[in-house]
């Protein structure tokens, strides 16, 4: 239904969310030993949203690395529906190592 009943829309934050989760594929994509970090979103600047996205418009997202230092990432988004810019942000995202995990004991 979205956030109202009679005009559906894709709300926001799941676009912003979009955004971060192709941020943190972009910044794992950029380093060696990926399976051994976690990447968490530590911040959000900038969120614009232009135009409503509605049911059967295709989100196309884009991320650029604005800065990147050894554990931290700034990355600008656009989100455009058939070319036209409809959401734009700038994320931070931390990458950290994966806890590590004791072995797992033999069922009995």
């Amino acid at each position: 239904m979205g956030h109202f009943p009679d005009f559906p829309v894709m709300p926001g934050v799941l676009i912003v969310e979009a955004m971060a989760q192709t941020a943190g594929v972009l910044v794992l994509k950029s380093i060696p030993d990926r399976d051994k970090k976690l990447v968490f979103l530590v911040a959000i600047e900038n969120a614009r949203f232009r135009k409503p996205v509605v049911p059967g418009d295709t989100l196309r997202l884009e991320m650029t690395v604005v800065k990147r230092r050894s554990n931290v990432a700034k990355m600008a988004g656009r989100a455009t529906v058939d070319g036209v810019l409809v959401a734009e942000a700038e994320v931070m995202c931390k990458l950290e190592d994966k806890p590590e995990t004791p072995a797992a004991e033999p069922a009995p």
